[in-house]
């Protein structure tokens, strides 16, 4: 398969280090060298991709978070997720899957590692828009906890379908034992 892999291999340990699943997927955050198999799976996933200005402006802008999923036998870049921090919300940008590794838990893996990353922020919900045609897509976000709150009409540009605006309410780190037997 051309395009496959990057031409580094994925770091280990370190903060953006998480087991995923079997041990198969290797979670750590996006760097500009992954940009080639970024725009690969994004024009393998979607009939009106993001540019590569684009991803390079989320991945170093300070308020954004984009990490991605590697293969750890072949080291290739399978999947990532883009979100950015607003002021009541983090807006996941972006979820895409390589087609090869789909229906495998990888956009779960990366949703949990970004509840995981920022449960901390306890002020912050969570929020997407999705084709309101994704019926896969949706159906994973609502076994999340993402719930439907609207619609946008003619969303996508492509072919004007509406996006059905999903949130999902803040995730709180939880207490530390001793604080839930005072509290209780």
């Amino acid at each position: 398969m051309s395009g496959v892999g990057s031409t580094e291999p994925p770091r280990r340990g370190g903060a953006g280090y998480a087991r995923a699943g079997a041990g198969s997927f290797e979670l750590r955050k996006l760097e500009l060298h992954d940009l080639n198999d970024i725009e690969r799976i994004e024009r393998e996933s979607y009939p009106t991709p993001w540019s590569r200005s684009m991803f390079a402006g989320e991945l170093a802008k300070p308020s954004s978070l984009s990490l991605g999923a590697f293969d750890r036998g072949s080291g290739a870049l399978v999947g990532y997720l883009v979100i950015s921090r607003y002021v009541d919300a983090w807006h996941v940008m972006n979820v895409a899957v390589a087609p090869e590794y789909r229906r495998r838990g990888v956009a779960l893996m990366l949703l949990q590692r970004l509840f995981e990353l920022t449960s901390s922020d306890e002020r912050r919900g969570y929020t997407l828009e999705v084709r309101v045609s994704n019926v896969g897509a949706i159906a994973l976000y609502e076994r999340i906890g993402f719930v439907a709150r609207g619609v946008r009409r003619g969303y996508y540009t492509d072919n004007r379908e509406d996006a059905l605006i999903m949130w999902r309410d803040p995730v709180a780190e939880p207490k530390a034992e001793h604080e839930q037997a005072e509290a209780g």
